[in-house]
Formats: C-alpha cells, sequence, structure tokens
C-alpha cells in the first residue's frame, strides 16, 4: 500500500503537536522506528498493509482524542 504525501504530512504534524521522538512514536504505533525513518526522511511511501493500518488507526485515534478534548473544554 503506497501512504499519500497527506497522509504523511499528517503524521508528522500530529508527531510534532505531541513532541514524540521516533522512538516513541515507534513505540506507540508499533511500527518500527527504522520504518518511520524511511518515511520520513527517505521518501519511503510504499508500505506493508498492516503498516498502512497501523498508522491510520494512530492518526484516527489522536484525531478523536483531540476532538473528545476539545469537546469536553
Amino acid at each position: 500500500m503506497k501512504l499519500t504525501e497527506n497522509q504523511v504530512i499528517a503524521i508528522k504534524r500530529k508527531r510534532g503537536e505531541l513532541d514524540l521522538s521516533i522512538t516513541a512514536l515507534a513505540n506507540t504505533t508499533k511500527v518500527s522506528k527504522w520504518t518511520l525513518v524511511d518515511i520520513f526522511k527517505h521518501n519511503h511511501r510504499n508500505v506493508t498493509k498492516t503498516t498502512f493500518k497501523k498508522l491510520n488507526d494512530w492518526l484516527i485515534n489522536e484525531y478523536e482524542r483531540s476532538a473528545n478534548h476539545e469537546a469536553n473544554l
């Protein structure tokens, strides 16, 4: 499966908002830090279905957490 540029930007943006290192992001998403380095620094966009799902699920969960947090303010 292929990550779009928008997906990669969203992952980078959320990682920055949460101030996560690549290692912390790897631990959170259960995606290898070397895979994340390839995605971020080497424009590696073709990933396995499992990696694609893990990253998308993480983004969706973080979006929902943010939305719920703002709704409760």
